[in-house]
């Protein structure tokens, strides 16, 4: 793949940016479902407000501007608007169809913003992170409390639609694979299953970033692993990086990174909410509040990808960015604790 040895290069010299969150911003523009359908969808049979990669079709200059904000920001790589972009997660709007164009058309969004940032500044080249969420079914746990052995879906169904989804954002244009918000690590499996396939047939090596989800302070993912079992489960392949996302403000997030820190010659990342949400589901942590917080992190030497989860804006990674600016990234390729 062209960029990879940029990246490559570039996470080696300094710690890399990521951006914010997608739904945060989409957010503040109000989008109505008019606006969700567009002119192509208005006669679409369900309900589309809400989904939000659809926007990537409907509005894709409010994408793209989101896209550019992060960028002004500092962000190196962005992700695409594509963290619902399977078959499976898109049956709810029964757009099974458009799953391959809509990870696709995301992706060139997406590449076409970090073409023109990287032509303005060559010497911080820009990249495009192929958002795949971990979709709306688990393979480990049952649906039915009453039903224990029962799966809502099987690691094939979930490697095919993976598969669908990693295909198109290739062809759009990332530059990495980004399997994010893990609650379940036997999804990703298949996810990277399936981009070991892609690997294979289309003779090329992607840099692939996993990331994971611990969901509350008891330190585990919801199909119940420990950070260090998770870290173990998907080290099998070359990843560029591994790490959390989500969940938790980036206080609560340290002493996970600092277990799989040690643990792991890949490159660490860590994208947390901006603090944990309030009674009305909102992020009230401050950018100065959550660099802050990412400030003991870059202090102890654990990161080489930093970014922002739900409750991000621009305002928050431009914070991170500044800070990071002014640390040496953690040395990849040797065990922290040898």
């Amino acid at each position: 793949m062209k960029n990879s040895e940029q990246l490559y290069k570039a996470i080696s010299e300094r710690i890399l940016i990521l951006d914010g969150a997608m739904g945060t911003m989409i957010q503040r523009y109000n989008f109505s479902e008019e606006d969700y359908r567009g002119e192509r969808f208005k006669d679409w049979e369900s309900s589309l407000k809400g989904n939000n990669d659809l926007l990537s079709l409907t509005q894709p200059e409010a994408i793209e501007e989101i896209h550019k904000k992060y960028l002004l920001a500092g962000a190196d790589i962005i992700e695409t608007n594509t963290f619902s972009g399977t078959t499976i997660a898109m049956a709810d709007y029964h757009m099974e169809d458009l799953v391959y164009e809509l990870n696709y058309e995301s992706a060139k969004i997406a590449r076409k913003v970090c073409d023109e940032f990287t032509a303005q500044n060559p010497n911080k080249p820009r990249f495009v992170a192929g958002s795949i969420g971990p979709t709306n079914r688990t393979a480990s746990l049952s649906p039915d409390v009453n039903d224990p052995g029962y799966r809502a879906i099987t690691f094939d169904e979930l490697r095919i639609a993976y598969k669908q989804q990693a295909e198109a954002l290739l062809d759009g244009g990332s530059d990495i694979l980004l399997v994010e918000t893990i609650f379940d690590t036997l999804n990703a499996k298949a996810a990277l299953f399936a981009i070991d396939q892609i690997q294979e047939e289309r003779k090329i090596e992607i840099p692939i970033m996993v990331s994971g989800t611990i969901t509350d302070a008891s330190g585990r993912t919801l199909s119940g692993q420990t950070a260090e079992a998770f870290l173990i489960s998907v080290s099998h392949l070359n990843l560029l990086s591994v790490g959390f996302n989500c969940a938790l403000g980036a206080k609560q997030l340290t002493p996970y990174l600092e277990a799989i820190s040690s643990q792991s010659e890949f490159g660490i990342s860590a994208y947390p909410n901006a603090g944990l949400p309030n009674a009305f589901g909102q992020y009230d942590e401050t950018a100065s509040q959550m660099a802050e917080q990412v400030q003991e992190y870059l202090e102890k030497g654990l990161i080489n990808i930093i970014g922002g989860c739900c409750g991000t804006t621009p305002e928050h990674i431009k914070a991170i960015a500044d800070l990071a600016n002014n640390y040496e990234p953690r040395k990849i390729g040797q065990l922290n604790n040898l």
